[in-house]
């Protein structure tokens, strides 16, 4: 039951009945009423003047009076300079929150087999350090997406990008060589990716030891540089891994399982998981083929070094680098072979790459080299750019070891959960265990909820303490108005009171209960939209402003109380399909919903 169809159908009615014209649904512009006036939906009227061949206010005059007297949907009407408000009827509303309550998965589209196929990349970590705050919007917006894609009816493909092999791995091997005297994460008590993470710091503080040395006896930057003999070390090593040097390998494959150990535990306890991983060490060697094809199909061209260039000045960009003078591949090359092989495994309609904004050229780039190599696909990459996160002290460095370590965020976002569940008495009454439940809960949602609700596009400062307020446009205020509803809903079990799924029609409702109706129904919409525009933070507006609208409605009618039986029926039906629709919103973002607090 759709009331926008309906009211569609009804205008164009009464535009044949009163004006003897013919009109296409199209042409009839209907809006959600604004706040300030008195109505459900709004009729503009302006389209329709060269048919009626009157004003604007005896146009909406005219077609309001008609529909109040023939449809029985509106119950009254009102014009404000030619605009027609129109004011539904309680009885469609009741009916409307009926069709609701008998399906389940309103809002949500059945996945078929035939159904587009959408492949989504997310996180691309690299081995050489633990996963940070950055890396958490990457991987909660990947997730999202994905939930939000298969809601719409999608056919989804969650695959992951490992970047395992570069200078970057290098740097933490070779440091672990020379400072690392046989550690490891058992010997240490340390995650794995957490004491890699350590290394590639150390190789970074030598590094930068050396070439003060190096400047303080009158080089430059840029000879010091140069003639690092770490770096040397380094670029010497990558240079032995692409050789297949058995020593440097085993030594890569022992460090890199080390880190994966650690990732698994990062991504069960963020709740993101991956249908297909893809490794940089085995896609590069499929790029370094298609460079190397283009290359000979004079599509690329070589520098004297040996170096292997693309020239897209004729598409506004400059040269770009795709294997360097030794024959090392670069991330270009590799992601050449990543899409080559993705597309050879999968029947894939839609590419999408959840990637930092600060990647914007890459992508472009790779798009523009796929179909200069002949890919179909090419052009249809569809590149998924967010802004960056930031605290409220600034930007974060790897090499520096000043990030935001996901591990540590996530433990300090569920024990400041329990603290202050614990300091408004929610963890009352309640066992340890339960307690502990809640307290993840609440902290993993406040998390999800505080990134997941800004624009993707935007970028953003995280603020702990502010995402985990029981108050305003926060994950635990959301999660408290389910646990809320479900105590309203035991209370009525425990009193004998059965909610019906069919209504008495004949209930007079209040602007407040229709509205909350209207914008149950609107979550259908919503989904819908944020697929289209791949905009998570779309669900996350709806369900807060949806809760908002709930808690002020909880706050000024009777539940439980309310004498007349129908009128009380209908709001203990209205709370638990409220109720679903925040556990199925929330549960796009990944975050659970406590059934009490």
């Amino acid at each position: 039951m759709n009331i926008e169809n309906i009211l569609q159908n009804a205008v164009i009615g009464a535009i044949k009945e009163l004006y003897g014209a013919d009109v296409d649904a199209p042409q009839i512009t209907l809006q959600k009423t604004k706040k300030e006036f008195k109505g459900h939906y709004t009729l503009v009227t302006f389209p329709l003047l060269k048919i009626s061949r009157k004003n604007p206010e005896q146009t909406a005059q005219e077609i309001g009076a008609y529909l109040a007297d023939k449809s029985p949907v509106i119950a009254e009407f009102n014009v404000i300079k030619g605009f027609l408000n129109l004011s539904i009827a309680s009885e469609v509303w009741v009916n409307l929150l009926e069709n609701i309550n008998a399906q389940p998965d309103f809002g949500f589209t059945h996945v078929t087999d035939d159904a587009p196929l959408f492949m989504v990349e997310y996180s691309s970590p690299n081995t050489n350090k633990p996963l940070h705050l950055g890396h958490v919007r990457n991987n909660l917006l990947g997730h999202s997406l994905c939930e939000v894609l298969a809601a719409n009816g999608k056919r989804v493909v969650k695959t992951n990008i490992v970047n395992d092999r570069g200078i970057h791995i290098c740097k933490s091997m070779l440091a672990w060589q020379k400072w690392g005297n046989g550690e490891t994460p058992e010997s240490s008590g340390k995650k794995g990716d957490h004491l890699i993470g350590e290394y590639y710091v150390l190789f970074d503080q030598n590094y930068k030891a050396e070439l003060a040395d190096l400047q303080a006896k009158g080089l430059s930057k840029e000879q010091a540089e140069e003639q690092s003999s770490l770096m040397q070390e380094a670029r010497e090593m990558l240079r032995q891994w692409e050789a297949n040097d058995a020593e440097t390998v085993n030594l890569w494959k022992m460090m890199n399982n080390w880190v994966y150990t650690g990732f698994d535990e990062t991504y069960r306890e963020m709740g993101v998981s991956f249908d297909k991983i893809y490794y940089e060490s085995q896609t590069y060697l499929a790029g370094k083929d298609e460079v190397l094809r283009g290359l000979k199909e004079g599509l690329f061209y070589q520098k004297e070094d040996g170096s292997v260039w693309a020239d897209l000045t004729p598409y506004g960009l400059d040269h770009k680098l795709l294997l360097r003078a030794d024959g090392t591949s670069v991330y270009m090359t590799q992601d050449i072979g990543t899409a080559k092989l993705r597309f050879d495994d999968y029947p894939i309609n839609t590419m999408i790459y959840v990637v930092g904004n600060e990647q914007n050229y890459h992508f472009q780039v790779l798009s523009i080299l796929l179909d200069m190599l002949g890919f179909e696909f090419g052009k249809g990459l569809v590149n998924f750019s967010y802004g960056m996160v930031e605290l409220p002290e600034g930007k974060m460095k790897s090499r520096e070891g000043t990030v935001v370590d996901a591990d540590d965020l996530m433990a300090e976002m569920i024990e400041t959960a329990r603290e202050t569940s614990r300091e408004l008495g929610k963890l009352d009454d309640i066992s340890p265990e339960e307690a502990n439940q809640i307290a993840r809960m609440v902290g993993m949602g406040a998390l999800k909820y505080f990134i997941l609700k800004v624009d993707p596009k935007k970028n953003m400062t995280f603020n702990p303490k502010e995402s985990i307020d029981f108050n305003g446009n926060t994950g635990p205020f959301i999660e408290y108005t389910h646990a809320r509803i479900q105590s309203i809903l035991r209370k009525a079990d425990e009193q004998g009171i059965e909610i019906p799924a069919t209504l008495a029609t004949s209930i007079q409702l209040s602007e407040k209960e229709e509205g909350l109706v209207q914008m149950l129904a609107d979550f259908k919409t919503v989904v819908e939209q944020a697929g289209t525009e791949y905009n998570v933070s779309l669900i996350g507006n709806y369900v807060y402003d949806l809760v908002k609208e709930y808690n002020q409605f909880y706050h000024d009618f009777p539940m439980l109380r309310e004498e007349n039986t129908a009128l009380r029926d209908f709001r203990l039906l209205l709370s638990k399909n409220i109720a679903l629709t925040i556990k199925k919103g929330m549960g796009l973002f990944g975050i659970e919903v406590p059934e009490r607090m």
